[in-house]
């Protein structure tokens, strides 16, 4: 349950959800990061959803700007399906906030655990927050391969970027605004979370890791991860952290 004592001391949070065909989980999603009663604003981008998504969004947006919420739901949408890094890209580039935090919208991951995601930052000693599915906390058991290639991913990443993390791939990430707007950010699809990693250890940011709770779903109830995106993953480790990146001015957007 979120701590409901927990005190983000003025600094503003937005959620940035990325959505691609979630029709049945999209609802309930903004439901719990509402509860959760830390946002500030939650950043909603449709990837070119086909599925009834879209217009289940536009109907919630218009419901809180009519409602005066004191959390402001924004819709960003795509025209065509560019993949969860581009969403997310789009969804960096829009938030106001001080702190940014990703949130998937497939009920896998729970904003209950915001607090503890977002404890490091407040305090300041962390610039980058990234929670793991595997140091503790309740997990559904599902794929021994997914769990294996994971293991492997994160190794490797860790070889090339130098950390000790536990689970690169995890959705949950969390930045200080002015640490993300820094990053030059390239990936279209899931290869937004090594190149997440690589750049903020190539900027030589404090990086904590926190446990989180995960309820993962199998491809029988929407999982949209193959292995063919596992495969590129690896590309992906290699590309962004044997490259230096392009850097934004501190202060650019």
């Amino acid at each position: 349950m979120t701590d409901a004592r927990f005190d983000l001391r003025g600094l503003k949070l937005s959620v940035v959800i990325p959505v691609y065909n979630e029709r049945t989980t999209i609802e309930e999603i903004l439901r719990r990061v509402e509860a959760a009663g830390l946002a500030h604003e939650i950043l909603v981008v449709d990837d070119a959803s086909t599925d009834g998504t879209r217009e289940i969004l536009q109907r919630l947006s218009a419901s809180t700007a009519e409602g005066g919420g004191a959390t402001k739901l924004r819709l960003l949408c795509h025209e065509t399906n560019r993949g969860k890094g581009r969403a997310l890209r789009t969804g960096f580039d829009a938030a106001s906030g001080d702190i940014v935090l990703v949130q998937d919208a497939d009920l896998e991951y729970d904003p209950a655990d915001y607090p503890a995601l977002l404890k490091p930052i407040v305090d300041g000693v962390a610039d980058v927050v990234i929670g793991s599915r595997f140091l503790s906390g309740p997990h559904r058991v599902l794929y021994f391969w997914h769990y294996l290639g994971n293991r492997f991913l994160t190794t490797l990443s860790n070889v090339l970027t130098n950390l000790n993390l536990t689970d690169m791939e995890c959705c949950y990430k969390v930045f200080r605004a002015d640490v993300l707007r820094r990053l030059v950010l390239r990936s279209e699809r899931f290869g937004i979370e090594p190149e997440l990693v690589a750049r903020v250890a190539q900027l030589g940011c404090r990086i904590y890791e926190v446990p989180v709770s995960y309820f993962g779903r199998d491809y029988a109830h929407g999982k949209k991860i193959t292995w063919t995106d596992g495969l590129a993953a690896i590309w992906h480790i290699l590309r962004f952290s044997l490259t230096r990146p392009r850097r934004r001015e501190p202060n650019a957007k």
